[in-house]
């Protein structure tokens, strides 16, 4: 059909999306660009069509900075917990792009909206949290397609980032995502690249029938 997205182009796309930090130009992203991108996690799949998520939108530097300061100290605190090969090896990777990317977005989730009887979610409780992390993905893919890079921080406590941006109880923060235009998309994840972790092959973590 006309206007479909091919096969191809799909998997090429999901094969090129990245969790990026450092190739970030800075330039600006255009509000339609911008709608798209956030209309797109708007229109995820979620739990009794409740809708949990809202999306902040971070451009101010004092702010952005005061979160970096944040997510340095914590990236300390985790550097800590390494034994002496994984701190020199954690020293050489960029956990984040605060500064770098033009703006951020944190998502958040509200588990009273559509609360108490929110179809689906009487017996997995997590089902809303769940909804939140498809738009996060929703979000992610249209900003890939439009050559926008994304980098998930999670270098945070929540508690100091509901602060930080007046987020009410009980909402939580999920995700700080530093998102904009990219010089490029690193053919090889970043973690990879560095050494610290390697993909599993498909094969390792599928199960036929039962675990």
């Amino acid at each position: 059909m006309a206007g479909m997205i091919t096969q191809e182009a799909f998997y090429e796309l999901v094969g090129r999306r990245r969790d990026v930090r450092a190739e970030f130009t800075g330039e600006p992203v255009t509000e339609e660009t911008l709608h798209r991108v956030l209309g797109a996690a708007h229109r995820a799949p979620s739990v009794g069509l409740s809708q949990p998520w809202d999306f902040v939108l971070v451009t101010e530097d004092a702010t952005k900075r005061r979160f970096r300061e944040h997510v340095v100290a914590e990236r300390e605190t985790f550097a800590e917990t390494l034994d002496e090969d994984a701190a020199r090896l954690f020293d050489r990777i960029k956990i984040e792009g605060v500064l770098e990317s033009t703006l951020s977005i944190v998502v958040t989730y509200d588990a009273q909206r559509g609360a108490p009887a929110v179809l689906g979610r009487h017996a997995i409780a997590d089902a809303g949290l769940y909804s939140v992390c498809l738009a996060i993905q929703n979000l992610w893919l249209a900003a890939t397609a439009e050559g926008l890079g994304v980098g998930w921080v999670s270098f945070y406590r929540e508690p100091f980032l509901r602060e930080l941006l007046g987020i009410p109880d009980p909402v939580r923060p999920v995700a700080w995502l530093c998102v904009g235009p990219v010089r490029e998309f690193a053919k090889v994840p970043d973690l990879e690249r560095a050494g610290w972790r390697t993909r599993m092959p498909l094969e390792q973590v599928l199960h036929h029938e039962r675990w």
